[in-house]
Formats: C-alpha cells, structure tokens, sequence
C-alpha cells in the first residue's frame, strides 16, 4: 500500500515538474503580454490594478478598485445569493454624493450603471491607445471585456474592496466542528475581506428584476489565497489545474478553475491536520478531491465554499456537467490505477 502511494507521489511530482511548471511559464509570458496591452489602454483613464485573475490559459480578469465607499452601506441579507446591494447612507443628500448618477431611485448605487459608464470609457480609451490594432472590444455583453490579439480575453471588473467587515451570508465559518484552520488563520482570512464586484451574477440568470441587476457579487480571492497557503495544497491545486485545461476543457465550459480551489478548500475542512498535507499525502489528497468533484458533478451541485446558498454550476447544461463527470472519472480511475499513465496526460 506505502509502496503504491509512493509510486503516486513520484510520478505526480514528475507531471508537477515536467507540464505544471511549463504552463505556469507559458501563462507568465501571457501574463507579462496581456498587462502590457491593459496598462496602455487604463493609462488613457488615469487607472491602475492590482493583480489579474487568472480564468483559463487564455481568460484573465483585472480587478479595477473604485474609491470612496464610506457613503454607502453594505446590504447583504441573503436575498440575492452570492450579492449584495449597496445603499446610500441616511443623512446623506443624493446631490452630495460623487456617484449621484450612478444611484438608483431607492438609493442604491447600481453596479449596472457604474459598468455602462466604465464600458464607455475604456471603448474611448481603445481607439486611443497605442494597441489599438490588436485589441477589439467584446460586443454583445454588458461587462467590459477586451479581446487582445484573438487570442486572449480580458475582462476589466470595476470593483470595491471590503476590509475589516464579513458578509452576514459567510457568518457560518468557519463551521465550529472543523479544527481546520484554526483561529489565527481564521483572523488573518476575516480581516482581509472580499471585494464587491460589478460584473453579471449568474446565479441570478432569468430573474432580471432591477435590484438584481443593479447587485455587486461577492468575490472572496485574497481570503481564499490565504487558505491555501502551507503542506501541498497549492501544489495540489496546481496539478488539478492542469489537469484541467488538458482533458476537461469541455463543450458548454462545466467546468473552470475556480471550482477545483473550491474543492481544495473543502478537502482541506475533511482533512484538517497539517500532516494530512505532507508531499507524502499529496497523492490521497488529489484523489479524494477528483473523487469529491465526480460527486458534485453527478449531483449538479458545487457550493461556493464561503456562500453555500450559491451553487457553481447554477445555469450549466446538465448534459456538459454529466459528460465532465464521466471524463473526471476516466481520468481519476487511470491515475490511481495507473500512475505511470500521468506521463501521457
């Protein structure tokens, strides 16, 4: 039994090496091509952003924070899963505010205008910007995305960032059972926060009333970065990212990456233990969450790990959720009976 484990461990950080290492390398140097073209087009807007998401090899994200939140409150009641609304102060009169046109008649401030009004201005940033030949604008949507040289697509989320408060729909973690992972890293996670984004909230998909399009979504990254870090998990992480982009990269897009962090994130709760993520258990952790992802896709259900009420695969065709989950388990089944096999994956 030790001796097959081991034989996993070696060929899985054989592929770590060998295909992980190399993707990594090659999204670097998209990376590096992609901020180029963003920064010389947010150049002609005075912006600049921290960080960029990445989607896919060929998706990223840029977070662009907006300033000056101090006027609204944050509403999160739970209506609205994975959003919430933001309302303007009491005793602050609408003429005051800077973001007078971006308010709604019953006083909140509407991510739907704020996106109208952004996509306006990077369209007018475009056409000036020294890239102007390899970057297009992508139509038919109300987020602002650019497509760069064909081959990449960047979407440019205006967003604020929430520190030093805790959305009332999280407020069940972390579950008072689970010792992982502990109150230190639980204070570190709570204080660094989320962000509020402006961009569509699938979840919400059919129900086009005017609160819900004028809702920001929850976004949990920087906390969700910091859970992760120590033992494998970013390694393990890494590997079913991989695995990922070359063998269930699938019609109707089931799945992306954000489901595999999500489903690191609740191995982690299953196995709390720090030894539990020794290099030596990286083999029974990446099991145990391929096992975990066959589960959820056969149940057409995956819980966002801080936002439960919200379900990931909300809005996917049931026939792609049902064609990964046969995939997941063709490629599960070879790994663990064949490690060997991961040389050709």
């Amino acid at each position: 039994m030790i001796a097959a484990q081991a034989k996993l461990v070696y060929h899985l950080n054989k592929y770590y090496n060998e295909k992980c290492q190399s993707r990594k390398a090659a999204i670097s140097k998209t990376i590096r091509e992609v901020c180029k073209v963003v920064s010389d087009v947010l150049k002609e807007m005075d912006n600049r952003f921290e960080g960029l998401e990445v989607i896919s090899p060929t998706e990223f994200e840029v977070v662009l924070y907006l300033n000056q939140m101090g006027v609204f409150n944050f509403v999160d009641d739970g209506s609205l899963p994975g959003c919430a609304v933001l309302k303007l102060s009491d005793g602050r009169k609408r003429s005051m505010s800077l973001w007078v046109e971006f308010i709604t008649a019953s006083g909140y401030l509407s991510a739907r205008k704020i996106r109208s009004r952004f996509q306006t201005l990077v369209a007018q940033a475009v056409d000036k910007c020294s890239y102007r030949d390899v970057v297009k604008m992508v139509a038919d949507t109300s987020e602002v995305k650019l497509r760069i040289r064909d081959r990449y697509v960047v979407q440019i989320t205006p967003a604020f960032k929430c520190t030093g408060i805790w959305p009332r729909s999280a407020a069940h973690w972390p579950l008072p059972h689970i010792p992982w992972p502990g109150p230190n890293r639980v204070a570190e996670v709570k204080a660094e926060g989320f962000n509020l984004l402006s961009k569509e909230c699938y979840s919400l998909n059919g129900k086009q009333s005017s609160a819900e399009s004028d809702a920001w979504v929850l976004q949990f990254a920087e906390a969700e970065n910091r859970l992760l870090l120590g033992g494998c998990r970013k390694k393990c992480l890494s590997l079913l990212k991989t695995l990922r982009d070359r063998h269930l990269e699938l019609p109707g897009q089931p799945l992306n990456n954000y489901h595999m962090k999500t489903l690191v994130s609740y191995e982690c709760e299953k196995h709390p233990r720090e030894s539990d993520w020794d290099e030596n258990c990286l083999g029974d952790r990446l099991n145990g969450i391929l096992l975990q992802l066959i589960s959820c896709l056969q149940c057409r259900r995956c819980p966002h790990y801080f936002l439960p009420n919200l379900d990931l695969f909300q809005g996917k065709p049931h026939s792609g959720l049902e064609n990964a989950a046969k995939q997941t388990w063709r490629l599960a089944r070879e790994i663990l009976t064949n490690p060997k096999s991961l040389e050709k994956l």
